[in-house]
């Protein structure tokens, strides 16, 4: 949803230290942003609401917050926009909604090769009684 604008006392950012490979500058500069956000203080319809949870996975906490770590990029600034451009798409997802299913009902053809394959195993199975001899 083009027009939804995230409130900043949603998110909540801290910058940590990137992991993995990289050198010096990864220990020194904390350019991974740590995006926080309160699905509370966002203030989507139930819909949307269960829907982005259901699109969180993993990144959602007991707190109902989610956690986006964004860490492409080498300044704080690039990965900030990352995170927020990934949130922002996560939330336009939670938006679109799913088509509602139609019940449907077996036709006649079907429901009477139900019934035939039914006679046919009980046939089968009544076979395999005991053999008596009249």
């Amino acid at each position: 949803m083009p027009g939804f604008d995230i409130p900043d006392e949603a998110l909540e950012e801290r910058f940590i230290t990137g992991g993995g490979p990289g050198g010096q500058n990864v220990n020194k500069v904390a350019t991974t942003v740590q995006l926080r956000v309160d699905l509370f203080r966002l203030g989507l319809p139930p819909y949307a609401y269960r829907k982005l949870k259901e699109l969180a996975g993993s990144r959602l906490t007991a707190a109902n917050k989610i956690v986006i770590q964004a860490s492409r990029f080498r300044t704080q600034e690039a990965n900030r926009q990352d995170a927020r451009e990934r949130l922002a798409e996560m939330i336009a997802k939670a938006h679109v909604r799913d088509a509602r299913r139609i019940a449907t009902k077996p036709g006649k053809a079907a429901k009477a090769r139900r019934v035939d394959e039914k006679k046919a195993r009980s046939s089968v199975k009544q076979g395999r009684g005991k053999v008596r001899m009249d």
